[in-house]
């Protein structure tokens, strides 16, 4: 299976939709490199703007320039977007409802040898709470493309949270996103996975590898993580017997807390929790620090064989 980085995604839809719209304007906090922003760069330079290392003053000009009717995207590290520039998206975009673009990379522990000084596994967790932000996380290369087209149509605060390891490609050009909806991307009986971002891969393979021993498993894409999608997650608590879900995030808040807070008002059942359990990352590289967080398919495996 072919194998794309979300941020490599994020930086090709950006010059797409420059050329789309010459109201797209993009905003980096001197990691143009990293977050792929240098694509758009390179194509209108009179559009990009490297603020330096400074993410508060990243997200207040991006949401100057909402005010003048720009479609500001603002990118750096999710760890920096979400942690350093909190107040600035909290009071200077989303609470005047601007229409800002906050599109971090280097998302969860996969950012590999960086550290857990660098390893944002509670962006999810602090973008939900903030009222009005609509929150996305793309499965693949495929998903990141339209959720970043989807971002750009929408008039509002949206958070795009990306990756930066090589993930697997599971849809093709024909894969349709619209901001809201999940995605059931297999059927099944027995037990629900919701998983977002690079977690979907892991969930499909474990449905494949439970399917040889006959266990149905269903596979539900979260990429919208807020507004989540009510609708498809009780209709799989009502037709499975328990919900799995996983991600490369806290399980205190992320899209565990999303789904456990929503069946518990409105149909209790019965939901395991896979990823980061209240501790922080560390140095290695990525695919050796998802296995040692078990954010891996044997894991998602073992969870539903045991409660069963």
């Amino acid at each position: 299976m072919a194998k794309k980085a979300t941020r490599t995604a994020y930086g090709e839809a950006l010059v797409e939709l420059g050329n789309l719209n010459k109201d797209v304007v993009v905003l980096d906090a001197d990691l143009t490199k990293s977050t792929k922003t240098a694509m758009f760069q390179a194509e209108f330079p009179e559009r990009h703007i490297n603020v330096g290392i400074a993410e508060g003053d990243l997200m207040a000009t991006a949401a100057g320039l909402a005010t003048c009717g720009k479609i500001p995207f603002a990118s750096t590290f999710a760890m920096f977007a979400a942690g350093r520039g909190f107040e600035q998206i909290r009071n200077t975009i989303a609470y005047p409802k601007l229409n800002v673009k906050i599109a971090p990379t280097h998302a969860g522990i996969s950012v590999g040898e960086d550290g857990g000084s660098h390893q944002s596994i509670e962006d999810i967790a602090l973008m939900r709470a903030i009222p009005g932000m609509v929150v996305l996380s793309p499965a693949d290369a495929t998903e990141t493309k339209k959720m970043v087209h989807a971002a750009a149509e929408y008039n509002g605060p949206v958070y795009i949270r990306m990756g930066r390891l090589d993930v697997p490609v599971l849809f093709d050009e024909d894969y349709d996103f619209e901001i809201g909806p999940a995605n059931t991307i297999k059927e099944g009986t027995d037990v629900t996975v919701a998983a977002t971002g690079i977690l979907v891969a892991e969930a499909l393979t474990a449905a494949e590898k439970l399917a040889e021993e006959g266990i149905s498993v269903r596979v539900i894409n979260v990429g919208t993580i807020k507004p989540l999608d009510g609708n498809t997650i009780l209709k799989a608590a009502q037709e499975t017997k328990f919900i799995v879900t996983a991600e490369e995030h806290s399980v205190i808040g992320g899209l565990g807390s999303a789904v456990s807070e929503f069946l518990g008002e409105t149909h209790p059942t019965l939901v395991k929790k896979i990823g980061i359990y209240d501790e922080f990352g560390q140095s290695g590289k990525g695919a050796e620090l998802l296995e040692k967080y078990e954010l891996t398919a044997e894991k998602i495996i073992s969870v539903i064989k045991e409660n069963l």
